[in-house]
């Protein structure tokens, strides 16, 4: 049975309890469910925000094929991937993965799938803005992320 993952780039805020009931209204065959909720971090105090941009079409595709290899290649039978754009403060939300499976096991790798290919494949760029009001730089990939994406080839 192929199943239709919900995909998309919004700027508004989500909600985790009515994404997974979304997801999981009328599955039965659901045994298990893992959720990863990335948010802004405040840096120790010195982070008021993160600007976060895409590219409108090639964000959702990308969300789309990188959800079709975790479908596939876990059985997922329920998968969720949320990106927010924008600015986003402190201790907000910034991507939502929810996988379901059968077992525990093919949840909790479809969603690390899902958030290491994210991080790396997906086109997405952040820029920190301190609360010292200062605008910074754009931030740079970094090999750490990388070498999690890698893992799984």
């Amino acid at each position: 049975m192929s199943i239709s993952p919900t995909i998309r780039v919004q700027r508004e805020d989500f909600d985790l309890q009515a994404e997974i009931d979304a997801l999981s209204k009328g599955n039965p065959g659901i045994g298990a469910i893992v959720t990863f909720s990335g948010l802004c971090r405040d840096e120790g105090g010195t982070l008021a925000a993160l600007e976060l941009e895409h590219y409108p079409g090639m964000a959702e595709a990308e969300m789309t094929r990188i959800a079709a290899m975790a479908i596939g290649r876990f059985k997922l039978v329920g998968l969720t991937a949320i990106h927010r754009y924008g600015k986003i403060a402190a201790g907000e939300n910034i991507v939502l993965v929810i996988a379901a499976a059968p077992h525990r096991q093919a949840a909790f790798d479809g969603a690390n799938f899902v958030m290491d290919y994210l991080k790396t494949s997906a086109p997405f760029w952040k820029k920190e803005h301190g609360k010292d009001g200062q605008e910074r730089e754009w931030i740079e990939a970094k090999d750490v992320d990388d070498t999690a994406r890698d893992k799984w080839k």
